[in-house]
């Protein structure tokens, strides 16, 4: 009797050592299985391909959806244009005054004249004297006072010191009614009638145009 109670001791120690063996194997094999999938795998297979193209589209599709609201606010923007708006009197000095309506006109032939002669556009039939001359060779627009002629001591490092600062030019200045001085850099005159420039080859004095 003692030796068969200690053949089943023997036994029973065997059959709990397997049981542990299977314990330990289905233990580490479901482990190892979990760890395989990750924590937010499912339990059915994914390919390794269709994973990385999940990553990769992922984020292009929220691009896109960013790309197209982008577009469709630029659209959504309403510009109001640009409106013309006519005084009740159905005129428009808006358009009328803009520089853009503006015209130039420039005098043909081109006159000077004394503090009598009127100033403006001049033509062979309206004989003005040009109130907008330029001069070619300083690119200076000219400088006139009515009513006065220049000194006879005037010369040139006077004109080129002074202008076109009018009061020093004023300090030789004399007062003879119905005369008109011009001057520039480089030139000047004292005109008691109506001239025509072309007369006067030696000065470089254009009109500089008239805007009407």
């Amino acid at each position: 009797r003692g030796a068969h109670a200690g053949w089943r001791g023997s036994a029973m120690a065997e059959d709990l050592d397997a049981l542990l063996d299977e314990a330990e194997r289905r233990f580490c094999s479901g482990a190892s299985s979990a760890a395989s999938r990750g924590p937010g795998d499912s339990g059915a297979a994914v390919k390794p391909g269709e994973r990385r193209k999940k990553q990769r589209t992922s984020p292009k599709r929220y691009e896109d959806e960013d790309i197209d609201d982008l577009i469709e606010d630029l659209f959504e923007d309403e510009f109001e244009p640009l409106k013309v708006r006519n005084k009740p009197g159905g005129t428009n000095s808006d358009v009328s005054n803009s520089p853009s309506c503006l015209t130039s006109r420039k005098c043909c032939p081109v006159f000077l004249g004394g503090s009598s002669v009127p100033s403006g556009v001049g033509t062979s039939i309206s004989q003005r004297a040009c109130s907008r001359l330029r001069c070619t060779s300083c690119d200076f627009r000219l400088a006139t006072f009515d009513d006065h002629e220049w000194d006879p001591s005037c010369d040139y490092l006077f004109f080129r010191n002074n202008m076109p600062d009018c009061q020093k030019l004023k300090a030789k200045l004399l007062r003879k009614r119905g005369t008109r001085a011009y001057a520039c850099q480089c030139s000047w005159r004292s005109v008691h009638s109506l001239t025509d420039l072309r007369r006067e080859q030696e000065l470089k004095w254009v009109c500089g145009k008239h805007e009407t």
